[in-house]
């Protein structure tokens, strides 16, 4: 392995880190869009920033496009407390109108130099070996390396000084502002470091990677986990696997490394999304149909506490009278057998003591809805849940 192989790897593993952490509270304010619009709003600081100082590693075009970011996030928000448009609207709204403000500026006046569109949006990670770092003649490695690792760099030093405000006003403002947070300014500096991290990315990466980056690996690990540590750790384990098996994917392909990056996030993605312990769609269907059995086998027993007749106790009556298949009879009949809540003699059902204890308590919970929850009478009672 080469050391621009190695180099081309590091880097996209750092982007992946410095965007998992902000995207993690962007995912979970429910605002992963705002992440795009700000990756698409910053064109217009750079061109600005590239027309005031004709230098296109300046720090200034890093401060003018932060700055764009923030611009976008503040309009957004205005538009939306209108009231007139909700928050997705005022994004189509206002991300559009800066980015064509950018293109307009470098088709009219940089259109002769290396600052074009396509480079903004898709990014090649692939050249960023060749881009260097000298100082006073010595090669320190790429400019994006040294660019990303000093904003990650801030960003922990952020998230660790700041993770307890940032956590409370997620998930409770009021709380927030009552304990002497302010919630607008700790919103308002998640956006800044979300600009800056968008800013610094995209020029090894483009915006697009960037918003694969900062918004899959933080809605893959929401489908794991409800702890917010556990989901900035996996948000950022998502991100690196997959910029590094993105990397070898893209390399075995001969195709955009960027791209082959964001097809393992959706990969990774779709798996998780699938096979997700309880979140996952397999999961929840499982759990749906457990749910179905369940609220038949309280059907069935409920019957059969309202019944003396042998006739409507019958195995057949599943079949004649209830109207069940066959096989959602005989489904019913297996759980509460298991449970030992039933006992069949000469094919009639009848309640077992423990079957009829579940039963009333039941009928009392249905009728107050003031005893022990559902859930909790069946994990007493069901040592089988089908």
């Amino acid at each position: 392995m080469s050391n621009a192989q190695i180099e081309i790897q590091l880097i996209a593993s750092l982007v992946a880190i410095a965007c998992a952490i902000p995207g993690t509270f962007l995912v979970l304010r429910k605002m992963a869009m705002i992440s795009d619009a700000i990756s698409h709003s910053i064109l217009p600081g750079i061109v600005v920033g590239f027309f005031i100082t004709h230098d296109l590693g300046s720090p200034i075009l890093i401060l003018l496009a932060t700055l764009a970011g923030v611009v976008t996030v503040v309009l957004v928000e205005y538009i939306q407390k209108t009231g007139l448009v909700k928050e997705d609207t005022a994004i189509g709204l206002v991300f559009p109108a800066l980015f064509s403000i950018g293109v307009i500026l470098i088709k009219k006046n940089a259109d002769d130099i290396h600052l074009d569109v396509d480079a903004v949006l898709l990014g090649e990670l692939a050249y960023a070996p060749f881009d260097r770092l000298l100082v006073s003649g010595v090669d320190l490695g790429p400019k994006s390396l040294w660019i990303v690792g000093a904003i990650l760099m801030i960003t922990i030093i952020l998230l660790f000084a700041f993770f307890k405000e940032l956590k409370l006003s997620t998930f409770d403002k009021g709380l927030a502002a009552s304990l002497g947070f302010s919630p607008v300014i700790i919103h308002y500096g998640l956006m800044t470091v979300s600009s800056i991290t968008t800013v610094g990315a995209f020029d090894a990466v483009g915006a697009i990677l960037v918003v694969a980056l900062m918004i899959a690996p933080a809605a893959t690990a929401y489908l794991l986990t409800t702890d917010l540590k556990k989901m900035l750790f996996l948000s950022i384990v998502f991100g690196v696997f997959s910029a590094i098996s993105g990397y070898w994917f893209a390399h075995w392909l001969d195709a955009s490394i960027a791209g082959s990056i964001t097809t393992m996030l959706g990969v990774l993605f779709l798996l998780v999304y699938l096979f997700a312990p309880n979140k996952g769609v397999i999961a929840v269907l499982y759990r749906e149909k457990q749910q179905r059995t369940e609220v038949s086998l309280l059907t069935f027993l409920l019957h059969l506490k309202n019944h003396d007749e042998e006739r409507e106790r019958h195995v057949n009556h599943l079949n004649e009278h209830i109207n069940w298949q066959k096989v959602r009879s005989k489904t019913v009949l297996e759980l509460a057998l298991k449970n030992n809540m039933i006992i069949i003699d000469n094919n009639i059902v009848s309640l077992t003591s423990k079957g009829d204890e579940f039963t009333t308590q039941a009928i009392d919970y249905i009728i107050t809805n003031e005893d022990a929850q559902i859930e909790d009478m069946k994990d007493d009672f069901f040592l089988f849940r089908g």
